[in-house]
C-alpha cells in the first residue's frame, strides 16, 4: 500500500501538471520555495491546511479533490476498493454496475 503522503503528493502534482504550471509557478502562487512543494509533491512532507487551502484556491480545484487520489494507487489495492464500492451497493445498482464495468473493459481491449 502506497503512503498517503505519496499519493497525496501525487495527486497535486497530477493537477498542477493538468494546469500548465511548474512547480516554480505554482510556489511563486502559494508564496513557497519551489523545494517545498517540490518535497510535498515526491511525498516527502505533508502540506499544512493552510497551505492546501493555498494550493487549492491557486490550482482551482476543491481541497476534496486533492484526495481524489484511488487512480494512483497500485493495481491490487485499486481492485479491492472497487470490489469493496460494488459491494455497498444494493443488488440492482450492483447489476448495473457490472454492465458497465464489463462494457468499458472491452471498449478498452478494443483500443
Amino acid at each position: 500500500m502506497e503512503n498517503t503522503k505519496a499519493l497525496l503528493g501525487a495527486r497535486i502534482r497530477e493537477i498542477r501538471k493538468a494546469r500548465g504550471l511548474t512547480q516554480e509557478q505554482l510556489a511563486e502562487m502559494i508564496d513557497v520555495e519551489q523545494k517545498h512543494v517540490s518535497r510535498i509533491e515526491s511525498g516527502k512532507n505533508y502540506p499544512s491546511i493552510d497551505l492546501l487551502e493555498k494550493m487549492a484556491a491557486a490550482l482551482k480545484v476543491p481541497l476534496m479533490g486533492f484526495f481524489d487520489f484511488m487512480h494512483l494507487q497500485d493495481d491490487d489495492e485499486s481492485a479491492v476498493n472497487l470490489e469493496k464500492m460494488l459491494l455497498e451497493l444494493d443488488r440492482d445498482s450492483r447489476k448495473i454496475a457490472y454492465r458497465l464495468i464489463r462494457a468499458t473493459i472491452k471498449a478498452l481491449k478494443d483500443i
